[in-house]
C-alpha cells in the first residue's frame, strides 16, 4: 500500500509545467468544440443536443419513465384536452394575400438565386388545391381527370404540361387557374387568364347548381365548382388591387362575400380589410371590424392590429410620452394602448416587422396564427398603412413591450387570450426559409445547463492553461497541492482499513 502511494508520489513530481499547460489546453479546446456544437444545435433545433440524447437514449436504459408510453399518454382527461387544443391552436391557415408563384415568388427567385417557398409549404398547397379543385366525379369529364392527376405533380413544368393538354380537351377552369398561378410571369398575364377561367367556371358552377339535389356525387361536384368559382373571383381582386384598381377591388370582394356569405374559409375579409386601408376608408375599415372582431370568430392579425391602428389614429399624432408621463393617459390615449397590447399578445412577432428592428421576407403560402410566419404575412402587406397614419408608429414603439409585463409568467395562462402555445417555433421552421431568415421565437428559451456547463468548462480550463504557461513552477506547486488534496480522503481509508485487516488478508487481497 505505502509502495503504491509512493510511486503516485514520485509520478506527480515528475510531471512537468508542459505536462499541464498541454492537458489544460486539451481539455479547452475539447469542451470550446462542445460549446460549439451545442450552441449550433440549440439555435437550429431550440434544444440541447447532450440533453435530448440523454432524455430519449440514456433514461429508459436507466429505467426512467417513456414518455410516449400509453401508460403516460392517457393519464387524464386533462392532459388530453390541453393537448388536443394546442394541436388545434398550432393549426396551419391559408394565407388570404398569398403572393403568386409564377408573377411573383418565381421573379424573386429569378433574382436572388433563393427559394422563398419550404418543400413543406408547397406540399400543403398542393393538398389545398386537391381538396379544393377535385372531386369524385373527375374521372367522368377528361379534362378534369387531367388536372386531378396535375395537383398530385410535384414537378411544375409537369403541372403546366397538363394543364395545356387539358385545356386541348376543352375550357377547363382549374387549367386556367393553374397556369395564371404558375405560368403567368406578369400580374395582367395572370388576370387574363382568370378572366378565362371565370367564363369556364361561371358555366360550369350553373350547370352543376342544377343538378345538386340528383344525388351525393352530384353535390359533391357543385361544392368543388363553388369553391373554384370563388377561388377565381378572388383572385381576381387581388390582381386588380395589385394593379391599382383598388376600388373595383373593393367591390368585387363585398360582391362575392354578399353571394357565398357561407365560405369564410378563404378569409376574404382580410384581402377587403387590407383594400380598405389602401384608399384610407377607415369608417368601412371599422364596420367590417364590427362584423369580424367578435368573441365568437377566430382571431388574427390583421383583424387585433388593424383595430390597435384605428384606435392609434385618433391620438397617435399628438401623443408624446414626456407629456404623457406628466400628465397621464387620457381615455383614447389609454384605449390605443390596450388596443396594442391585445394585438401584441395575439401576435408578440408583428412589432419587431412593423418597427423595423427585423427584416422582412416573402410571405408563405400558408401561415400559423400567433406565429413569425403569420406576422411576416401581416407587416408585408400593412406597414404602409402605418407608416400613412401619423405617429402610429411611435406609438406602438413606445407601448408594445409593456404587454409583456401583464401575461403570467412562464405563461400559465393568458391575460386576453388563451396561453401562448409552445408549437409555434416547430412549425415555423417548417413553413419559412430558415436558409435565409431566422426565426422570430417567443417567449425567448432559456439557455440549456449543458451550454452554460460547457461555457465554464471551457472558459475555466483556458484560463487554467494560461495561468499554467506564464506561472509554471507556481501552477505546479498548485497542482501537486490539489492532487494531494483530493487524494488524502482515500489515503485516509486505505489507512484505517488497513489497521483494521489482519496483515496477512491484506497480503493475500494484494496478491489478488
Amino acid at each position: 500500500m505505502f509502495g503504491t502511494e509512493s510511486s503516485l508520489s514520485m509520478f506527480l513530481n515528475t510531471l512537468t509545467p508542459k505536462f499541464y499547460v498541454a492537458l489544460t489546453g486539451t481539455s479547452s479546446l475539447i469542451s470550446g468544440l462542445i460549446l460549439i456544437f451545442e450552441w449550433w444545435y440549440f439555435r437550429k433545433y431550440g434544444t440541447s443536443f447532450i440533453e435530448q440524447v440523454s432524455v430519449s437514449h440514456l433514461r429508459p436504459l436507466l429505467g426512467g419513465v417513456d414518455s410516449s408510453s400509453p401508460s403516460n399518454s392517457n393519464t387524464s382527461n386533462g392532459d388530453a384536452d390541453s393537448n388536443r387544443q394546442s394541436v388545434s391552436e398550432c393549426k396551419v391557415w391559408r394565407n388570404p394575400l398569398n403572393l403568386f408563384r409564377g408573377a411573383e415568388y418565381n421573379r424573386y427567385t429569378w433574382v436572388t438565386g433563393r427559394e422563398p417557398l419550404t418543400y413543406y409549404d408547397m406540399n400543403l398547397s398542393a393538398q389545398d388545391h386537391q381538396t379544393f379543385f377535385t372531386c369524385d366525379s373527375d374521372h367522368l369529364r377528361p379534362a378534369d381527370a387531367i388536372m386531378q392527376k396535375a395537383w398530385r405533380e410535384r414537378n411544375p413544368q409537369a403541372r403546366i404540361s397538363a394543364a395545356h393538354e387539358a385545356l386541348e380537351l376543352e375550357d377547363c377552369a382549374t387549367a386556367y387557374i393553374l397556369l395564371a398561378e404558375e405560368e403567368a410571369t406578369t400580374i395582367m398575364e395572370a388576370e387574363r387568364l382568370f378572366k378565362q377561367a371565370l367564363k369556364a367556371g361561371e358555366g360550369c358552377y350553373r350547370r352543376s347548381q342544377q343538378l345538386q339535389h340528383h344525388g351525393t356525387q352530384y353535390e359533391a361536384q357543385h361544392r368543388r365548382d363553388t369553391n373554384v368559382l370563388v377561388y377565381i373571383k378572388r383572385r381576381l381582386a387581388m390582381c386588380s388591387r395589385k394593379l391599382g384598381r383598388t376600388r373595383e377591388a373593393v367591390k368585387m370582394m363585398r360582391d362575392l362575400m354578399k353571394e357565398f356569405p357561407l365560405l369564410s374559409m378563404f378569409n376574404i375579409h382580410e384581402n377587403l380589410l387590407e383594400s380598405l386601408l389602401e384608399l384610407q376608408n377607415y369608417a368601412d375599415v371599422q364596420a367590417v371590424l364590427a362584423k369580424y372582431d367578435d368573441i365568437s370568430l377566430p382571431k388574427s392579425a390583421t383583424i387585433c392590429y388593424t383595430a390597435a391602428l384605428l384606435k392609434a389614429r385618433a391620438v397617435s399624432d399628438k401623443f408624446s410620452p414626456e407629456a404623457a408621463s406628466r400628465r397621464g393617459l387620457s381615455t383614447a390615449e389609454m384605449n390605443a394602448v390596450e388596443a396594442i397590447h391585445r394585438a401584441v399578445e395575439f401576435n408578440p412577432h408583428v412589432p419587431k416587422y412593423l418597427l423595423e428592428m427585423k427584416s422582412l421576407i416573402l410571405p408563405p403560402e400558408h401561415i400559423l396564427k400567433r406565429g413569425d410566419s403569420e406576422a411576416i404575412a401581416y407587416a408585408f402587406f400593412h406597414l404602409q398603412h402605418w407608416k400613412r397614419v401619423e405617429g402610429a408608429l411611435n406609438l406602438l414603439h413606445c407601448t408594445w413591450e409593456g404587454t409583456f409585463r401583464m401575461i403570467p409568467y412562464p405563461l400559465e395562462k393568458g391575460h386576453l387570450f388563451y396561453p401562448y402555445p409552445i408549437c409555434t417555433e416547430t412549425a415555423d421552421r417548417e413553413l419559412l426559409p430558415t436558409v435565409f431568415h431566422e426565426v422570430s421565437v417567443y417567449p425567448k428559451k432559456e439557455l440549456p445547463f449543458f451550454i452554460l456547463f460547457t461555457a465554464g468548462l471551457c472558459s475555466f480550463t483556458a484560463m487554467l492553461a494560461l495561468l499554467t504557461h506564464q506561472f509554471p513552477e507556481l501552477m505546479g506547486v498548485f497542482a501537486k497541492a490539489f492532487l494531494s488534496t483530493l487524494f488524502a480522503p482515500l489515503n485516509f481509508i486505505m489507512e484505517k482499513v488497513e489497521s483494521i485487516l489482519p496483515s496477512s488478508l491484506w497480503h493475500q487481497l494484494t496478491r489478488i
